[in-house]
């Protein structure tokens, strides 16, 4: 009977041209990667004694036949947006005839629609993974493993951190809780996780500080939860006072960001807490400052106090807010791109991640919108700066399309004023945080001097000049993240520049197709009259191809190599489109000449 006991855990690729990557500011502290996959070294800590793990993050790492052949199973993990790594992934092991298991978000929802996987887990693994793997060395495993039951998660083992490469990461991630009270319509993290959240004991948490601390890690943590403050009356009284100890007692070595609902202002008391603890920054679902839309969407939360007045609160307590912006409701009016700019510039959130809104599988606004037949794709999981969505709007496509391209040039402006200005306006905003300011190391030191060797030298090197000049002497207390954002800064920067970039060249390749087009026809309809001149306007077309796809090879090559992929799909599209324009007209053109 077949062993296995080699077991490879697989974290697909994220793809690197997205506001979440954080690419180019990484290059500044020479990480690789903003996060590890928390989810599969916390799956490893539930295999028992006795097998054998490596982990190969694709985002940091190659995935190699040798890893593949040396496993004796392969568990991949992946989220929507990792699609298209994961299943190169999958063939690579199809290839060499290993086992594949896969599990994770993605997996989750479209599992049917997953090809090369040999026994798929469907939602949360804890109380299914033994039997998997029993059931593996028996030979007699099923398909699909799934529990009907949340699992407690109140004593997790401590995930396996040893399995990292903690040197490629900007920041190490851990769990307190699972759920969201909350319903709106577009998430699927309360219908996958549950609406009652749960916890896990304080000390369970404080063991993973003491693991990561063991192993040498000291920086940034991002508590993971979707919801941190799901359970207010916990968090205050059980983990918020322990991690205060905790931190006393190691020199207050990290600094902790998370999630959170905007109610979070309603609450001094966590506030001062969570700034006790190490919480300087918090990502909060803003969406839109339409009320109509937040009702569409069923945000209640977000109705029932003043957003602005709200995070200025969050603000005064020294924890910066982060925030989600979406447009494409169907609430949404003309004004709406308007709306959006004013309300990130008044509040001061440096980073606003906008996007377009889209369906994904399995939540209420998928199950509604495929239910009046306005589904038209597959979501890729990206919720930034794609100027696409997988379902018809209510608002007219373009108009949607043109005036997100507004937001995110008016955000991340080409000489990223408005960006630096937010930057000042939250810098002005924040309290005092007595004990967790950026400490200025040798590793702060080196990314001071990039800055300072690259980014004057810039298309907003003005701009950049000014925020540090002027922060350096007004909130000098907050040097370290003055510097912060202005690498982050380069990150959106670079990142919406090529984005409008992209869409001017797709703009002009449309463009310059449909005018190829009518001089198709009309010459077309000159050769049907005037053979003869048929050979002369063949020359001429195939020049004006040659012009045109020589112009917008020129264009493509200037673009960073991460985002030339669908650019390029686009260009060999009317590249060849046109060629079967050309061989038609020269057919037709033959016929009439021997007529």
């Amino acid at each position: 009977m077949k062993t296995f006991k080699n077991i490879l855990l697989v974290y697909p690729e994220f793809p690197s041209n997205t506001y979440w990557s954080y690419k180019y500011a990484l290059n500044f502290i020479n990480k690789k990667c903003a996060m590890p996959p928390l989810g599969l070294v916390t799956i490893a800590a539930l295999f028992p004694e006795g097998y054998n793990l490596r982990l190969i993050d694709m985002n940091i790492q190659p995935l190699k036949s040798e890893d593949i052949l040396w496993s004796d199973a392969v568990f991949v993990s992946a989220m929507i947006v990792q699609k298209n790594s994961m299943e190169k992934a999958i063939s690579e092991c199809n290839k060499l005839n290993k086992l594949v298991v896969a599990g994770g978000a993605h997996i989750t929802s479209s599992h049917n629609e997953i090809n090369g996987v040999d026994h798929f887990v469907i939602g949360e693994a804890e109380d299914v993974i033994i039997n998997l793997l029993n059931d593996l060395e028996k030979g007699c495993a099923i398909k699909i493993y799934s529990s009907p039951n949340k699992p407690d998660i109140s004593n997790l083992k401590t995930p396996r951190f040893d399995l990292l490469d903690m040197d490629a990461y900007g920041s190490m991630a851990v769990q307190y809780s699972r759920g969201c009270p909350f319903h709106c319509e577009f998430c699927d993290i309360w219908s996958v996780y549950g609406n009652n959240p749960r916890l896990k004991k304080a000390e369970t948490f404080i063991g993973e500080l003491d693991e990561l601390y063991r192993l040498g890690w000291r920086g940034a943590i991002f508590v993971v939860d979707d919801n941190f403050i799901g359970n207010k009356k916990r968090a205050k009284e059980e983990l918020l006072p322990t991690i205060m100890q905790w931190q006393k007692e190691h020199d207050f070595c990290y600094r902790f960001f998370t999630e959170a609902s905007i109610n979070l202002a309603d609450d001094e008391v966590l506030l001062a807490l969570m700034r006790d603890a190490g919480f300087n920054s918090v990502f909060i679902g803003v969406e839109t400052p339409s009320k109509e839309s937040l009702k569409e969407t069923g945000k209640i939360q977000n109705l029932k106090s003043d957003m602005k007045d709200s995070i200025k609160i969050i603000q005064s307590f020294g924890i910066e807010v982060m925030a989600g912006f979406i447009v494409g409701f169907d609430s949404d009016s003309d004004d709406i791109f308007k709306r959006q700019i004013a309300f990130i510039q008044d509040t001061g959130i440096p980073q606003a991640m906008i996007g377009i809104l889209n369906a994904l599988p399995g939540t209420k606004l998928y199950k509604k919108l495929d239910a009046e037949g306005r589904i038209i794709s597959n979501s890729i999981g990206n919720n930034t700066h794609q100027m696409e969505t997988n379902f018809k709007t209510k608002m007219e496509s373009t108009k949607l399309k043109d005036g997100y391209k507004k937001v995110l040039s008016e955000i991340y402006d080409y000489n990223l004023k408005n960006y630096f200005d937010r930057c000042t306006k939250l810098l002005d905003n924040l309290g005092q945080t007595p004990y967790f300011q950026r400490e200025i190391g040798f590793k702060e030191f080196i990314m001071l001097l990039k800055s300072i060797f690259k980014q004057p030298f810039t298309a907003y090197g003005w701009q950049y000049l000014k925020f540090t000049i002027r922060n350096l002497i007004k909130n000098a207390n907050f040097f370290g993240e003055v510097m912060r954002f202005s690498i982050i800064g380069h990150h959106f920067h670079t990142i919406t520049q090529q984005t409008i970039k992209i869409e001017s060249i797709i703009s002009e390749l449309d463009t310059n197709y449909n005018r190829f087009y009518e001089q198709i026809k009309i010459k077309t309809s000159n050769a049907l009259s005037n053979s003869k001149e048929s050979v002369k306007d063949f020359v001429f077309l195939m020049r004006q191809q040659r012009i045109i796809l020589q112009s917008m090879r020129t264009k493509i090559k200037k673009l960073n190599k991460e985002f030339k992929h669908d650019i390029t799909m686009k260009y060999f599209e009317i590249s060849y489109k046109m060629s079967q324009l050309l061989q038609n007209f020269e057919i037709q053109a033959a016929k009439n000449y021997h007529v």
